[in-house]
């Protein structure tokens, strides 16, 4: 056996000898190739030892791991075991109850940290503002009024850059907080720290800021003089104004201290916005740097505030002299606001604008300012004088025209001080509560609402004793009556669009109530706040209001209309009350959809703790008890009327009526042809139709159209009613003659109503109906009897035949008492 063959070598290795020996020549160097090999062989062998003593040890790292995470994991199973055997069994697993508990013990670490890093943050922007504050506090002290507008002396700029860095510090404070309060409101206890600590801070840069701001006034030659030598020879000349006859070097530095104090300001504000309203703020309340005017100056800009502050001393010399002439007091307040207007417009309000104050006129917080002036008077000297004089004062008349002649000049001045802050006039129309009480001088009164009650008591007995004198004179419950009226035009009651007083009507009395009330209803919008008009308005023009309609429904009542015959004067006095209910409703609708009452009726509605007892309607209804009050006595007076008329004319017809069906017979044969046309009405009836026409008329000359529509309809469905129900149906014999007749008295009956409506036989359905079935020829009447004898499709039966008023039961009484045949 042959011994095996060689393999050939590998590629690789043969083409590794051919490019190291490509020549005969090239074999001597084998032994340094081999060499070579060999060196490299043994630094892979050792790499390759190297390699597996990392992968041992790495085995037994894991395997050490493993065995920790196998034997907790042993330990949660059994912990696990053991509580599902606690438990009777249930489901339950360890990771549910230690898991949860590292996390919030990890968030718990997170939060400390958090609180810590806000912590530090706080301390440190704190920090800041107290060493700003007390850097100031200790300048102030080597400032003197001679070196503020020293030229050389810069420790004024150096103040006021403090003073900005102070600001910049509170507002940097002010984002973090915010910041806390939007995403950790828990931490409550940090928020109250810090703003007390701010607080505290402020409460000594406020006054240290208006101190360096007053002293630059002072130096500036602040306040000016109020009188001249031209004003003592009686000639008007006006206030000159510093602010106006500043340098420019002054003027630069006044411009450093009003930014700075209205930046100081702004930056209150705003922690005011968040204190106030931080539960309803948005995110991006902290990246805001400007608010709303209404929400962050309602009590005057600081540094205007500062101006007007220096000229008190100087008017209350004046004011002093005129406790008992206010109209002076108002003219020198007016006089000084308009004298210095224009200055305080050219200069602060592009200050105001470079501070970047969003919407706030310099001109109206210069009127802000002079009305608070006035205010803080009047509260303390004047109205308490007038307070004491009304309570023990013996002569009322004297105390009320004090009052009511004061109040006429603060509406006065109130309208010439808004006009003079003409840039503000049109944000006054639509102004916030804040806002208005700063700019009117009725805010006196929000502090004092028993004073606000004593000027409403006096504005309603003054207009209570004018209507009182008004109503003595009987001819003001009168109306002068249209002469197309009396003819009785029929065009004139196709007039339903009513809205004047003479529409309606009303006699002049309701004419005076209603301007009486739209006076001091006008008086209330001077007032400041919806709260303030509410209690303004219920107590004068709505208490004067009730009164007059207490005493319209005096007036009915004392005609006992419904116990009583009805006259010619009582129908006139009752008419005339109704219409002057419905005009006074009309007005009241007509107040009710102005946007102010809307107004105030849903913010008095908010107020209310059971509006759910009120009904839809009268949630945005200011006079929804008065409208209800008036709607109540024109229909109940209105059905008295009625009443009476129907009674009226029931006396009077009663023996006609009780005779239908009977006399007619006597009178007449079966066989006798009369002649309808020109046949009269029955002898009973005629008195009946006669008085009914007589107060139809009187009521379409009396009453307004809408009311004697509604009454003139009611009558006629009455008396439908009334005929038909006491015809004793299914008793009486209507022969030929007595259906004629029937027909006539019905067209007499019918014609009192022509002038008013084109077929008044509508509002006589069922005597219409039973005058149909009693012209039925009789072989008609057999086959309808029998037609509704079978009971089946009687509506469509009686529809047929034009009747649709009565049912097939008394369709057949009336038939049955029609005579048929001889």
């Amino acid at each position: 056996m042959s011994p095996p063959r060689p393999q050939p070598p590998a590629a690789s290795l043969s083409g590794f000898l051919d490019a190291h020996f490509t020549s005969a020549e090239d074999l001597p160097a084998a032994p340094a190739l081999s060499e070579l090999l060999r060196r490299e062989c043994e630094g892979l062998e050792a790499s390759v030892r190297r390699l597996e003593a990392q992968l041992a040890s790495s085995s037994a790292s894991w395997l050490a791991r493993s065995g920790e995470a196998r034997s907790g994991l042993r330990r949660i199973r059994s912990q696990g075991e053991d509580m599902a055997a606690r438990n009777d069994g249930e489901a339950s697993s360890a990771p549910g109850v230690e898991l949860p508990a590292i996390v919030r013990e990890i968030q718990r670490i997170d939060t400390i940290r958090l609180y810590a890093e806000a912590t530090l943050q706080l301390e440190a922007l704190v920090g800041n503002l107290e060493d700003a504050t007390f850097s100031i506090v200790r300048q102030a002290s080597k400032l003197n009024l001679s070196s503020v507008l020293r030229r050389a002396s810069n420790g004024m700029e150096q103040k006021q850059e403090k003073l900005l860095r102070a600001v910049d510090a509170v507002r940097e404070i002010e984002q973090e907080l915010v910041k806390i309060s939007l995403s950790r409101p828990e931490w409550t206890k940090l928020i109250v720290t810090v703003d007390s600590r701010v607080d505290k801070t402020l409460a000594i840069l406020r006054p240290q800021a208006l101190t360096d701001y007053r002293a630059l006034l002072a130096a500036l030659g602040w306040p000016p003089s109020l009188s001249s030598p031209d004003m003592e020879k009686d000639k008007y000349s006006q206030v000159p104004n510093p602010l106006v006859l500043m340098n420019e070097a002054n003027k630069e530095k006044y411009s450093e201290s009003f930014l700075a104090l209205c930046a100081l300001q702004h930056v209150q504000a705003n922690r005011e916005v968040r204190q106030c309203k931080m539960p309803a703020a948005t995110p991006g309340l902290s990246d805001s740097k400007y608010f709303d005017k209404t929400a962050c100056f309602d009590n005057g800009l600081w540094a205007i505030d500062e101006l007007v502050h220096p000229i008190v001393s100087r008017m209350e010399y004046h004011f002093s002299k005129w406790s008992e002439q206010p109209e002076f007091i108002f003219a020198l307040v007016y006089k000084i606001a308009k004298d210095f207007m224009d200055g305080v417009d050219d200069i602060l309000q592009p200050l105001i604008d470079q501070a970047r104050l969003v919407g706030l006129s310099a001109k109206e917080s210069w009127v802000t300012g002079m009305v608070k002036i006035l205010i803080g008077y009047l509260e303390t000297q004047i109205f308490p004088a007038l307070v004491t004089s009304y309570h023990r004062s013996d002569d009322k008349l004297e105390v009320h025209s004090s009052w009511l002649h004061l109040n006429d000049q603060m509406i006065a001045f109130d309208k010439r001080m808004q006009l003079l802050a003409d840039s503000g006039i049109q944000k006054i129309a639509f102004i916030s509560e804040g806002l208005s009480r700063s700019l009117s001088v009725f805010s006196i009164y929000s502090g004092h609402s028993d004073w606000l009650q004593i000027w409403a008591d006096i504005e309603v007995n003054s207009a209570q004793d004018k209507l009182k004198s008004e109503m003595e004179n009987e001819t003001t419950w009168l109306y002068s009556i249209n002469p197309q009226d009396e003819v009785g035009d029929q065009e004139s009651t196709t007039k339903f669009l009513l809205s004047t007083r003479e529409d309606y009507k009303a006699p002049p009395v309701s004419e005076f109530v209603v301007k009486s009330a739209s006076t001091m209803i006008d008086r209330s919008q001077a007032l400041p706040n919806k709260g303030m008009k509410i209690q303004y308005t219920r107590s004068t023009s709505v208490q004067f209001l009730n009164d007059f309609f207490v005493v319209l429904h005096e007036r009915c009542e004392a005609l006992q209309l419904s116990n009583t015959a009805l006259e010619d004067e009582s129908l006139l006095r009752a008419s005339y009350a109704i219409n002057a209910a419905r005009y006074c409703e009309c007005v009241l609708r007509e107040w009710d959809e102005d946007t102010t009452f809307l107004d105030m009726a849903g913010h008095r509605d908010e107020n209310k703790e059971q509006i759910h007892k009120r009904s839809p309607q009268h949630r945005c209804s200011f006079f929804a008890d008065e409208i209800a009050f008036l709607v109540k006595l024109g229909t109940n007076f209105l059905e008295q009327i009625m009443s009476s008329i129907l009674i009226e004319f029931e006396d009077l017809s009663w023996d006609y009526v009780q005779n239908i069906g009977s006399s007619n017979e006597q009178n007449q044969s079966d066989d006798q042809v009369l002649d309808e046309e020109n046949l009269e009405a029955s002898p009973g009836f005629v008195a009946s139709l006669d008085v009914l026409r007589e107060r139809i008329t009187k009521l379409k000359i009396y009453l307004n159209s809408k009311d004697f529509l509604d009454i003139w309809r009611s009558i006629a469905e009455g008396l439908d009613y009334f005929i038909y129900s006491s015809i004793r149906w299914g008793e009486v014999k209507f022969s030929g003659p007595g259906v004629i007749q029937l027909r006539v008295d019905t067209k007499a009956l019918l014609r009192i109503f022509r002038p008013y409506c084109s077929r008044p036989e509508a509002f006589f359905p069922f005597v219409t109906d039973s005058l149909k079935l009693l012209s039925m020829r009789e072989t008609d009447v057999q086959y309808f009897l029998e037609a509704l004898k079978n009971g089946k499709d009687n509506d469509n039966c009686m529809g047929r035949r034009g009747l649709h008023h009565v049912d097939a039961s008394q369709a057949v009484k009336v038939l049955r008492s029609k005579k048929i045949g001889r």
